[in-house]
């Protein structure tokens, strides 16, 4: 193998330039101040984790996995996600504290792809986790705080789709039992959505036409709450139907909450089946194919941990919410500060007071820029102008004109 070149970096992480910086730390700030506003405090945790703690609890596969080796020996991992950390410190360092917990966080995240997939193997997440609350308000609480989430972000129009895995698991083991293979081929054309696969997977079964009626039936199962009353009548499946009965609530909640527009009920929409243990949702913004956030409830995660809890949350795809997001706050007001040797002290106090009103100030020695001064007072004369790759909406010049050089 080749040795890269100075200037070459592994296959899936970025460079970002200042721009896209501005634009990042803009959402994770506005964002965690709106968690904050809901109650919900930041945690911070290591990017490095044990394998055999919080890489075997995560949601992600064993093969997506980034692990090292310490000087012992030991296996290490990059942490895939936030939820699994966060576990292992609410079940010790936070095990004193009283349920349900509230917290937040904005970390970047690392995932091993093959190289020919395109996909990013770093990137950023911003979410949070509401531990120790079973109920059905406590999962319209996360859907509710993932849509004001989304628009503290700037994300111009999305939608929530909302699922539950306990009613496929009730559909399938009433209509499959005991094919186990079967429906998990069933299930990971869903995960995919891949609903051509899921039909042709369907006309290849050994089953009566009614079931495979019932189960390509799922299919339709999107829409506003009446969607709930279709699939009741679909399955007779004690956990399928405890399953959509809870969804009514969650919708109940989301109607006084005023956020029924911004969901849809998506029974087809199903999440991780290893990872989530009833309701799940995921978010679309306009013209993006991929969700820009998901969630759902883990109630079995905690356990993992020695601090049986329930659990619900969800994580934004930050990283995927700058390609959605527009430049409405990334031009800051800066002044650009030109001065002599004999004006520094007036100058340099002058962009202090500047930076003080929360403005952007940049200084500069005038005989630095001597040959293309002249060119910039033509250019800032007309308004806002570029320097070095910068733009500015004003241009203040000390001394010059006590000199006779103005």
């Amino acid at each position: 193998m080749s040795k890269p070149k100075v200037f070459e970096k592994p296959t899936g992480v970025k460079d970002y330039l200042p721009h896209a910086v501005a634009k990042l730390r803009r959402i994770e700030r506005n964002v965690l101040e709106c968690m904050r506003r809901w109650g919900y405090e930041q945690i911070m945790t290591p990017t490095m984790e044990y394998y055999d703690t919080v890489g075997v609890a995560s949601a992600t596969s064993d093969q997506k996995l980034f692990k090292l080796l310490n000087q012992r020996g030991t296996t290490i991992v990059l942490r895939s996600e936030m939820t699994s950390p966060i576990a292992r410190v609410v079940s010790s360092l936070l095990k004193e504290t009283p349920f349900p917990l509230r917290l937040s966080y904005h970390a970047n995240v690392f995932r091993a792809f093959e190289e020919e997939a395109g996909r990013d193997a770093e990137f950023f997440q911003t979410g949070v986790e509401l531990v120790g609350d079973p109920s059905s308000e406590a999962d319209a609480e996360v859907i509710a705080l993932a849509i004001a989430s989304l628009q503290a972000a700037g994300v111009p129009s999305f939608k929530i789709a909302v699922g539950h895995v306990g009613f496929l698991n009730g559909l399938f083991q009433e209509a499959l039992l005991g094919r186990t293979e079967e429906q998990e081929n069933l299930k990971s054309h869903l995960l995919q959505r891949d609903h051509v696969g899921y039909r042709d997977a369907l006309k290849k079964l050994s089953i009566e036409d009614s079931v495979r009626g019932e189960l390509e039936g799922i299919l339709r199962l999107r829409g506003g709450v009446e969607v709930c009353d279709q699939a009741l009548s679909l399955s007779g499946s004690p956990d399928a139907q405890a399953a959509i009965r809870q969804l009514c609530e969650v919708w109940e909640v989301l109607t006084a909450y005023g956020l029924q527009d911004h969901v849809l009920i998506d029974l087809t929409m199903i999440g991780d089946f290893s990872y989530y243990t009833g309701m799940t949702f995921e978010g679309y913004a306009s013209h993006l194919g991929f969700p820009v956030c998901s969630g759902g409830r883990y109630d079995n995660l905690l356990a993992q941990f020695g601090r049986p809890a329930a659990a619900t949350g969800f994580a934004l795809k930050t990283t995927r919410i700058l390609e959605v997001v527009g430049d409405d706050e990334a031009d800051e007001n800066r002044i650009l500060i030109v001065y002599t040797k004999e004006s520094r002290r007036e100058a340099l106090l002058e962009a202090e007071r500047i930076r003080e009103e929360g403005l952007v100030a940049v200084t500069e020695k005038e005989d630095v820029l001597k040959d293309v001064l002249p060119g910039l007072r033509a250019e800032a004369a007309k308004g806002p102008f570029v320097h070095r790759g910068m733009a500015f909406d004003r241009l203040v010049v000390y001394g010059l004109e006590k000199e006779g050089r103005a």
